[in-house]
């Protein structure tokens, strides 16, 4: 990329992508541009929000693959037997796994989300449990940005007898390089707001019953990103070892639900179906973006501000114009 259109691209993102720490493209596999922004570096680790459900999803593929998972037309409460049904409901009863990857799945509450009980609560999934289900219909998009996804983090931790990090490192992390320290276990709300404001912690949020977040709360480098987007990329392989079956990744792309003119995968959104582009979107600005006709990963980390103008934008209208011949 010459000169010119890098100094191009930067002055855009100084104008309209203020909040942008880093950024990596990689096109046919190898490194086209890379660069960090606001004082972060190659070993700032940034929250993702909302990409941390598409890498849960991932997690799902692999433990379907490796057997702690049958399908995603397992009923959700066949995972917990302990869990007592406040009063009966049809609903409840009949929610799947994809349900949740979906985001299909009904909740009772309407239009005012219990963030502040949720976040004191010391147990998020039965937390959530409790407010699953409901009048509404199942098969119907509603997404859920923080409630809901952790459902399937319990899932996945009572399946594999470990939390999901410990899963993730084995089956995920570890073999793609990628390093994340810790379970964060949250004392305050202040530790919560520096957590979100952080440039160098590593590690994923955790609830006090030892269940990581399912919806938000992993930190990542763009580097770490790039190389989620690249394994998706060639099919699930990475160093020529079979991570993530490839038959996941197609049905995980596939559009599967629709909200408007939105559509939506398993904990991943359909950006343009006729080049099969897709990407795990966080608040913020947070995004892992793969176009597979196009053969090119763009990852984007940024420090959280309200209402962030969307970086599918910035990627699709000028990042992916400069690597149109490559």
């Amino acid at each position: 990329m010459n000169q010119v259109k890098t100094a191009e691209l930067e002055e855009r993102i100084y104008q309209d992508y203020a909040t942008v720490a880093g950024i990596i493209v990689l096109k046919n596999g190898q490194l086209q541009y890379e660069n960090y922004f606001n004082s972060c570096t190659k070993n700032s680790r940034i929250h993702i929000y909302s990409v941390t459900k598409s890498i849960l999803s991932i997690l799902i593929g692999i433990a379907m693959d490796k057997g702690y998972l049958k399908s995603c037309n397992q009923k959700v409460l066949d995972f917990f037997p302990d869990y007592t049904v406040k009063r009966k409901e049809n609903a409840i009863q009949n929610i799947t796994l994809g349900n949740l990857l979906t985001m299909t799945a009904p909740y009772k509450y309407k239009y005012f989300v219990p963030y502040i009980k949720y976040f004191k609560s010391s147990d998020s999934v039965r937390f959530t449990l409790d407010l699953l289900g409901g009048k509404r219909q199942i098969g119907k998009f509603r997404y859920t940005p923080v409630i809901g996804p952790d459902i399937l983090s319990g899932i996945l931790t009572r399946a594999a007898g470990r939390t999901v990090l410990d899963f993730a490192s084995e089956y995920l992390f570890s073999p793609l390089g990628i390093t994340v320290e810790k379970s964060i276990v949250f004392q305050s709300k202040e530790e919560q707001i520096a957590f979100n404001s952080s440039k160098e912690i590593s590690g994923w949020v955790s609830d006090p019953a030892g269940v990581n977040t399912g919806g938000w709360g992993l930190t990542m480098a763009p580097s770490d990103m790039a190389k989620i987007g690249q394994l998706y990329l060639d099919g699930g392989v990475w160093n020529g070892r079979q991570i993530l079956p490839s038959e996941w990744i197609k049905e995980s792309t596939e559009v599967q639900s629709k909200w408007r003119n939105l559509s939506y995968g398993y904990l991943w959104w359909i950006i343009d179906e006729k080049e099969h582009a897709y990407a795990a979107l966080g608040d913020g600005g947070n995004v892992i973006y793969v176009n597979e006709r196009k053969n090119l990963v763009a990852a984007v980390t940024s420090l959280f501000a309200p209402r962030a103008k969307d970086r599918i934008a910035l990627i699709r209208e000028h990042i992916e114009p400069m690597f149109e011949n490559g």
